[in-house]
């Protein structure tokens, strides 16, 4: 038997601590609740979860487990069937050799199934399928329009990716692939056509080889052929069953991909009119009082809301068309179709006492800050300075008036004014030149810009050369830029001292700090007159947050999701409808949250995209895709960083995420952020991508210059520095600020040395001969008003264009 192990036992010796008396340091109220206290909400949830037992917990995440199930089931029996909208699906070919048209005739040659043939916008068709109780919408996207590919991207249920045999998708392709990745991808398939073309022992091959090139894009995803109708009906029976992606920017707003547009000019001009788009109802519910924005053509407002039968509700096969079959047969007369007919015409009508307003921008009044009448305190105090000066006696000639004396000194004020004079003769003819020259119109000011044009961070626009020219300027603009992006990364900030020019006046509107991380700054101070047309949120992530609690509450009110609905826009241009009919373009809709139709400053989260290799100034104008919107802006780039000031970059540097500051409409976050460069031949490239960060005009940025200079002679703590300055003056204005150098040392300037801009420094160790001596100095910086809604369309890619850079590759 084995022997057990000993125990310890406490003896009477053991120690007893004191119990805490928590009766003593409780409220009042807790007292009076026996114990009871407030208990935050988070602890009181984790203190919920501990107490449980474990077949609770495990009972718990059984039922969240199955609410999350139901909720997945219950959208995909409302998708493409008669609650719920059809089942939008864009095949987006990824090669210049598949025939997009050849899949969509595989898809309508299902047996029982009905065809309804689109009324315009891009080619494709409606389809029924009476025996799976589907409706679809097929839609063809053009991989050759940029735009067109993006907008579909953005209402699409599902993406049908079709990839050739032989090489998956070519560098058109790929492009599409990087933009629709960057925005957001939707659910999705990939189908092969060519296939079964193909000797039936290099078909393993090919799949194998397409699977290997498939995996870096799409991880896990399953390969479909496309060649026959049994293979269509296989693959949309997976994709009606697969899990649905969802894109937040879009399931928060109602959104309509139009069927059917029509145009009525108005009265005034018929180049403006109402514009009447059909659609279906996706996302959320849609209010006729709300805005609308019509992607890649502005907001516009809305003064009726129709429901009209759709296509399926005319065919007697579709489960909801039970008015085209009652017709049918007769069981209806003409008045009283008529009479439904006109019953689910007219759904709601705009009101304008809630009707959203079309103001974006705010009218700044400049007479908001001028003080016209002095206030009580300033009469105040003028009163008391008035009878402090009545009382000073003074001796003044005969016959002098009281204004005359008022320039006589005495005795002792001539003195102490003359020796005041004297030691600060030096300071007063340095304020008098600064005075001099900040006061002449436009001599300084204009010098002052030019200076700041070639130092800051101005745009430089590359020369637009027409089609054939000689191209020599357009390369050394871009030589002369890749050497200041070169000069910018070994020196980075550091600017030379103009000689033409004094320091004061070149740098007046920079300062120095302490330090950059905890030396304060006041957000509100000298703002440019743009902000003054700006809105501005007291908290915007409160804000946020309730308008989305608002979006929940209102969910029934409007038209529902899955409803047909007709939107008559007021103001519409008519060249809407012509890129709708004429150029085949999809016409997207999306409904505006509160807020969302006004300016404000927008701070984009955004990265280099590996394929763009040119290099990108600040305030250089860019394609802007956030979220629903696209837009023309000049954005400011920044560190991103957890402090309460950001340093500017110059340069949109590769590898590190920056922040891009621009004026634009509100929108609400999550949102997705994609910049394209405008190249001279009206290619886009992508630049960047990224997502929106905050919208607060509160975001300093500040703009950092260096200032350098080299010791000329080193004793054990002094130095003597030259080449910062070249005045004496200048050496006096900027004394306060702190000095530092390369290797690490910290000092200041003592006093200056002649008239050359030599100056006197004292170091807290001696310098060594090859170190540089530099002076940091601040401005805040503010993005250019240069937004434009326009953007044109960028050219077509060519199917034959080789892979390779984007930047590189050659447009028509």
């Amino acid at each position: 038997m084995a022997k057990q192990a000993a125990v310890h036992r406490a003896g009477s010796l053991k120690q007893q601590n004191k119990p805490h008396k928590a009766g003593k340091h409780r409220v009042s109220s807790a007292r009076r609740q026996g114990g009871k206290s407030r208990v935050p909400v988070k602890t009181f949830t984790r203190q919920v979860n501990r107490n449980r037992s474990k077949q609770d917990r495990r009972h718990r995440a059984w039922q969240l487990r199955r609410q999350h199930q139901e909720a997945v089931l219950e959208e995909k029996r409302n998708l493409g069937r008669k609650d719920g909208p059809p089942h939008l699906m864009v095949l987006v070919p990824l090669h210049a050799q598949i025939d997009p048209q050849a899949a969509l005739s595989l898809f309508r040659s299902n047996q029982d199934s009905v065809v309804f043939p689109a009324k315009g916008g891009p080619p494709g068709f409606a389809l029924l399928c009476p025996r799976s109780k589907l409706r679809w919408r097929f839609v063809v996207a053009d991989a050759g329009s940029l735009h067109a590919v993006l907008d579909l991207a953005k209402v699409a249920d599902t993406l049908l990716f079709l990839l050739d045999a032989a090489d998956g998708w070519d560098a058109v392709g790929d492009h599409c692939l990087s933009c629709i990745f960057a925005q957001g991808l939707p659910s999705y398939g990939l189908a092969v056509q060519g296939l079964a073309e193909q000797p039936p022992k290099k078909q393993t091959d090919s799949r194998k080889k397409l699977s290997k090139i498939t995996e870096k894009r799409f991880p896990g995803a399953r390969l479909f052929s496309l060649d026959t109708e049994q293979e269509s009906a296989l693959l949309l029976q997976h994709l009606a069953s697969q899990k649905q992606q969802h894109l937040a920017f879009r399931d928060r707003r109602a959104h309509l991909l139009a069927y059917a547009a029509e145009f009525v000019p108005s009265s005034d001009s018929a180049m403006v009119g109402t514009l009447m788009v059909s659609g279906y109802v996706r996302g959320r519910s849609l209010n006729v009082n709300s805005l609308v924005h019509l992607v890649g053509h502005g907001d516009f407002q809305m003064n009726q809301m129709d429901a009209p039968p759709d296509l399926f509700a005319l065919s007697p096969k579709c489960p909801g068309g039970q008015l085209a079959s009652r017709k049918k047969q007769g069981d209806l007369s003409s008045s009283a179709a008529a009479e439904m007919e006109e019953e689910l015409k007219v759904l709601s009508k705009a009101d304008p006492a809630k009707q959203e307003s079309l103001q974006a921008e705010v009218v700044p009044d400049p007479m908001e800050g001028e003080q016209t009448w002095p206030s009580e305190e300033e009469l105040q105090e003028a009163e008391e300075s008035f009878k402090q000066n009545k009382k000073v006696a003074k001796r003044v000639p005969k016959g002098t008036s009281a204004y005359q004396a008022a320039w006589i000194l005495d005795k002792d004020e001539w003195s102490n004014g003359r020796e005041e004079e004297e030691e600060d003769g030096e300071e007063d003819g340095e304020e008098e030149m600064m005075e001099e020259a900040i006061s002449q119109d436009g001599s300084s000011s204009a010098e002052e810009i030019a200076s700041e044009e070639e130092e800051d961070c101005e745009t430089m626009t590359l020369p637009e050369m027409e089609q054939g020219e000689d191209k020599m300027e357009e390369e050394a603009a871009m030589l002369e830029k890749y050497r200041q992006e070169r000069q910018e990364e070994m020196f980075p900030d550091e600017v030379d001292t103009p000689r033409d020019l004094p320091a004061r006046v070149r740098f007046q509107k920079f300062r120095g700090l302490k330090s950059f991380r905890t030396s304060p700054w006041d957000p509100k101070e000298n703002l440019p007159r743009d902000y003054a047309r700006i809105f501005q949120f007291q908290d915007f992530s409160r804000t946020r947050k309730h308008t989305f609690r608002q979006l929940e509450k209102e969910e029934t009110d409007g038209a529902q999701v899955g409803w047909y609905v007709t939107l008559h826009l007021c103001n519409v241009p008519v060249s809407v409808l012509e890129s709708f009919q004429q150029k085949q373009e999809p016409l997207v809709l999306f409904t505006l949250l509160p807020y969302e139709q006004k300016m404000s400053l927008l701070n984009l989260l955004v990265r280099r995209h590996p394929g763009y290799s040119e290099p990108v100034k600040s305030k250089e104008e860019v394609i802007v895709h956030c979220g629903f919107r696209r837009f023309r802006a000049s954005p400011l780039y920044s560190q991103h960083t957890s402090a309460d000031k950001h340093k500017l970059e110059k340069f949109f540097h590769a590898d590190t995420a920056v922040v891009a500051s621009i004026y634009a409409p509100i929108t609400f976050p999550p949102a997705s952020v994609l910049l394209f460069k405008q190249e001279s031949d009206g290619a886009q490239n992508l630049l960047a991508t990224g997502s929106l960060l905050s919208v607060d005009p509160n975001r300093l940025v500040v703009k950092r210059v260096v200032l350098s200079g080299h010791p000329f002679k080193i004793f054990s703590k002094l130095a003597v520095v030259r080449y910062m300055f070249f005045n004496r003056e200048d050496v006096l204005w900027f004394k306060p600020v702190e000095l530092r150098t390369k290797w690490g040392r910290r000092g200041h300037i003592k006093e200056p040395l002649g008239t050359h801009g030599h100056m006197k420094c004292q170091f807290d160790g001696q310098l060594k001969s090859q170190d540089t001596v530099l002076m940091t100095l601040y401005k805040r910086v503010f993005p250019r008003w240069t937004f434009d809604p326009y953007v044109p369309e960028p050219t077509r890619w060519r199917d034959d264009m080789p892979p390779g850079i984007e930047g590189e590759e050659k447009m028509d």
